[in-house]
């Protein structure tokens, strides 16, 4: 006792002549409470929002014999005066794991903590400014700094679960690591914020993913905003409700962001007719570029791998690396199967034999940008028991789908154009770029060099998202006349484009 009487007296000396603290043991409560006055009465001139936020946050008026949360809980001892600053510790996801550790646990099970992972895993991001994917957080990097920094994968020669450098990124990055605040806004970090479906419209808006204008457009959303925005616990689901429920922060979806699932062993073998009698490959082999031009139907998919023989070898090593099961209640023809494969091609997931490549194992495996038929089932199944918390079984499978039938003709659309821009460079109409691995590559994005390319990267990350996006969420407009119809209108300038191209460079042969 009276050596923390001596510490105590001890620290306010210093506090009234010197301004700086030194603790010889752990302090007590009221030793952190002598010193947090200091960090109070100095930011109140400096950033009066941020300490008026925090006073009145529920950190700061725990009761119930628990020690409210003082500044230096989260920022340290180090810094005490205006010229050490830098000293001040910025928290991280860890910071707020000492108090929330199933919180934490689940956030770094889930699809956001891989955020910042999967943005340095496209192609593109490593062409862009600073500011946008790095240390100004104002493009890509503004959402994606949910994620955790320092995962290391298939870039660091790590073939399995991906690895932490143990702090080295993060301790480039003075702000944005800490992850909870995302979603908890500093410095009030309250629950009820959290709740509120409008905190998740900061990220999940606009281009790419406007699940948010989705969802206000939906009848969800609508009851949501009559009753005033009150009915967290409401007769209408809020974005937390449906992907959080009961506060759990893993936050993973069936399809996740790219609506891709992982084609199965039985699915492959059914493709390449292992199930049935082969039929004879024809004398005359027909041009890659003839006959992404005559696939329009299910059947004409086997006429395309009787013409390639080659792909049949191909596939059939493919399946080595596949997992076993079905999907549950979702149709896998083999049509669908094909097109969902043509997208992973065309996205330099699988190589030009269908064979899985370096980004297979860090944008599939690593960063979990498409699951297997396990994983899919068990959210899957999730998902549908809160939607039958309010609606009738039968609803709920007839609107799962109708949601999955809209995907497949989505990808039915895709596949063929990317088949007639891939038929482009089969056929020498179009040349790779120099610093190009894969030929069309759609995570170049908007550095496509072509225009038909362009149209490519416009059906990836707009027109098909918000097809399948608005389906699920049950915004008609948005599937319809954001998504379905821009994607039709896109895929028949594509086909309209390569027949010209391919006349053109057919009259400079003559």
């Amino acid at each position: 006792m009276m050596k923390r009487c001596l510490i105590l007296v001890g620290g306010v000396f210093l506090y009234l002549f010197s301004g700086y603290f030194v603790f010889a043991d752990k302090p007590t409560f009221a030793e952190k409470e002598t010193v947090n006055k200091k960090c109070v009465g100095c930011h109140s001139s400096l950033h009066q929002g941020l300490v008026t936020q925090h006073l009145e946050s529920p950190m700061a008026n725990l009761h119930d014999k628990i020690n409210p949360i003082l500044c230096l809980d989260c920022h340290g001892f180090e810094h005490q005066s205006a010229e050490d600053y830098t000293k001040a510790e910025m928290p991280t996801a860890e910071t707020c794991g000492e108090c929330h550790h199933d919180q934490l646990k689940q956030l770094r099970e889930g699809k956001h903590n891989l955020a910042w992972f999967g943005m340095k895993s496209q192609v593109a991001y490593h062409r862009q400014q600073s500011a946008i994917v790095e240390v100004g957080y104002r493009g890509c990097s503004g959402c994606h700094k949910i994620g955790q920094k320092g995962l290391m994968g298939i870039s660091q020669g790590i073939t399995d679960d991906l690895e932490y450098d143990a702090g080295q990124e993060m301790s480039k990055y003075r702000y944005g690591n800490t992850q909870c605040d995302a979603c908890h806004t500093r410095h009030s970090f309250k629950k009820s914020e959290a709740q509120d479906p409008r905190v998740c419209s900061n990220c999940h808006v606009g281009f790419d993913h406007p699940q948010w204008e989705m969802y206000m457009s939906s009848k969800h959303g609508i009851v949501w905003d009559i009753e005033k925005n009150k009915n967290v616990k409401g007769r209408t689901p809020t974005c937390q409700y449906c992907h959080m429920p009961a506060g759990n922060h893993t936050v993973k979806t069936s399809w996740g962001f790219l609506a891709l699932r992982i084609p199965t062993k039985s699915n492959v073998l059914k493709l390449i007719g292992k199930e049935s009698t082969p039929k004879d490959s024809p004398s005359e082999k027909t041009s890659w570029g003839e006959l992404a031009q005559q696939i329009s139907d299910e059947s004409n998919v086997f006429k395309l791998i009787e013409n390639i023989p080659e792909l049949v070898d191909a596939l059939t090593k493919l399946v080595e690396y596949l997992p076993v099961g079905n999907y549950e209640g979702v149709d896998d023809d083999p049509q669908w199967v094909f097109d969902r494969a043509l997208i992973l091609q065309a996205s330099g997931i699988l190589d030009a034999n269908f064979q899985p490549t370096k980004r297979f194992i860090e944008i599939v495996v690593q960063g979990e940008a498409a699951r297997g038929p396990t994983e899919f089932n068990e959210i899957r199944g999730k998902m549908k028991t809160i939607c039958q918390e309010c609606h009738a079984k039968k609803f709920v499978e007839l609107h799962f789908k109708a949601s999955d039938e809209i995907i497949k003709a989505a990808d039915r659309e895709f596949a063929k154009a990317i088949q007639a821009v891939q038929g482009l460079y089969q056929d020498g109409i179009l040349e790779k770029p120099a610093n190009w691995e894969f030929a069309p590559d759609l995570l170049q994005f908007y550095d496509a060099k072509t225009v038909i390319e362009q149209e490519l990267y416009l059906i990836l990350l707009e027109y098909r998202q918000r097809t399948f996006q608005g389906a699920f969420h049950a915004s008609n407009d948005y599937m319809h006349w954001y998504g379905w119809a821009p994607l039709k209108t896109a895929v028949a300038n594509i086909l309209e484009e390569a027949k010209r191209m391919r006349t053109k460079h057919e009259e400079k042969g003559k």
